[in-house]
């Protein structure tokens, strides 16, 4: 079974919505979201190779979703719609990130061409991200293993090990330290590698759809169930189901995937009929598995179904003699999708950069690259092209008048930086991790608390009871 691209298509027009699912249902598999609400809620929960969004909408409107996006998933393409008077609207988001835009109306053949251009596009980095120059020695490698930390080589080694064996593996680590870049590495390094490669963030599924979404469904099965569905482990038939955050699934699901994993079938809710899948799964956790287990909150069964091959990968402030490499890496990759040339960092940025903690590891410092990327005015990255809370804060390096050695407007910034980071800290202290409680009492969105969360790099789990 050849692999289907996943297509991700956001208009609040159903007519446009219908066309797209006509004119590239047959090659792709599509999703469509009536809003920018919605996508955000489909981007949290599953990684997607090009979305198509329409620029104004109500709510949530194009950017927001490119911003999402392009956070979560930086090689995800995205392709902006937008009528004549909006065009300048749609420039702007393709030096935001956006592959290219599409003008309304436009001719069937129009957007087929431009979903195939961006699908190879994407198609190519991957290969170049995940299977990158080899290391010395060996004809393995991936970009999240660049440095020469000791940490990071033995990662490194054990999944080169890993992609060799058609075994269960199991990534451990933090947010933000690589885990599906591994799992990516492990899956085209392996046997498998022409067959599909899926991957879902089980702690973004809505519960009442998680065994749908991993198993399937019959017709009728529930409400909305207008039709028979084949669930992701169908879908990665023959290649790696990459599940993300499976900590997270519910105890009910934890159940049926155990049975899976032990009898290789599956069975779609609404059925009795089971289905043979040959799947190689890829687990990854920021949680302790084996301590969740002994609290009864995680099958222990399960936990040793798949602890077979485990891999712990480190974070960053563990390995900081590799933040040069990967700042050097990263800075190379964003330049060449921007279309910019720049020659490097300076030596007072890497120093910064060095200094920083990065509770959000390396998909942090990426942003915190790509942002500076995009704000460089010079031929070289500067201390102050970086994120304010990384020029702030330095690893017992900012004595506390430092902020009057800055321009009155940065000194602002760092100063509404330090403040939101403080008063989120102990909102998530007061309210134990709820983010829902947290969001009410601060009398913002949910959504927004969370967006507000993860660009200060503040995780709601080290909040919670243990």
């Amino acid at each position: 079974m050849e692999t289907r691209g996943r297509v991700l298509v956001v208009d609040d027009k159903e007519n446009i919505l219908k066309l797209f699912a006509r004119l590239l249902g047959d090659t792709y598999e599509v999703t469509c979201a009536e809003d920018g609400a919605r996508a955000l809620a489909l981007v949290a929960a599953r990684e997607f190779d090009v979305v198509v969004s329409d620029v104004r909408m109500p709510g949530a409107d194009g950017f927001e979703v490119l911003r999402a996006v392009k956070s979560r998933y930086p090689d995800t393409e995205v392709v902006m719609m937008t009528g004549y008077a909006t065009v300048p609207d749609a420039v702007e988001a393709m030096r935001a990130g956006a592959f290219d835009y599409l003008q309304k109306p436009f001719l069937p053949e129009a957007p087929v061409e431009l979903v195939a251009r961006a699908m190879e596009r994407r198609r190519l980095r991957l290969q170049a991200e995940v299977l990158g120059p080899p290391s010395p020695g060996t004809g393995f490698s991936f970009t999240g293993a660049v440095g020469r930390s000791a940490a990071m080589q033995e990662a490194h080694r054990l999944i080169e090990q890993a992609a060799r064996l058609d075994i269960t593996v199991l990534l451990t680590g933090e947010t933000g330290t690589g885990k599906e870049l591994a799992a990516r590495a492990v899956h085209l390094n392996s046997a498998r590698r022409e067959r599909p490669f899926v991957a879902v963030n089980c702690g973004a599924l809505p519960t009442e759809l998680v065994e749908s979404e991993l198993f399937g469904h019959a017709r009728g099965a529930f409400t909305g169930a207008a039709q028979a569905r084949a669930g992701l482990f169908e879908e990665a038939q023959g290649g790696t189901l990459f599940l993300d955050e499976v900590g997270e699934l519910p105890l009910s699901a934890q159940v049926k995937l155990l049975r899976v994993l032990q009898e290789k079938e599956v069975r779609r809710v609404g059925e009795t009929r089971p289905v043979q899948v040959d799947v190689r799964v890829v687990a990854a956790t920021h949680r302790d598995l084996r301590a969740a287990a002994a609290q009864g909150r995680f099958r222990e069964d399960l936990f040793y179904r798949l602890n077979v091959f485990p891999v712990q990968l480190p974070p960053l402030r563990e390995r900081k003699e590799d933040i040069a490499l990967l700042a050097a890496h990263l800075l190379d990759k964003h330049c060449k999708a921007m279309g910019r040339t720049l020659e490097g960092s300076t030596p007072e940025a890497l120093r910064v950069l060095t200094g920083y903690p990065w509770p959000g590891n390396v998909r942090e410092l990426e942003n915190a690259l790509m942002r500076a990327v995009a704000v460089a005015a010079g031929p070289h990255v500067t201390e102050r092209d970086l994120p304010p809370e990384v020029r702030e804060r330095q690893e017992g390096a900012l004595p506390g008048g430092a902020a009057k050695q800055l321009p009155y407007r940065d000194a602002l910034d760092l100063a509404r930086d330090r403040f939101t980071r403080e008063y989120l800290t102990a909102l998530l202290r007061d309210f134990e991790g709820n983010v829902t409680r947290a969001a009410e009492h601060a009398g913002i969105e949910r959504e927004s608390l969370h967006r507000l969360l993860k660009r200060h790099g503040i995780r709601s789990e080290d909040f919670k009871p243990r």
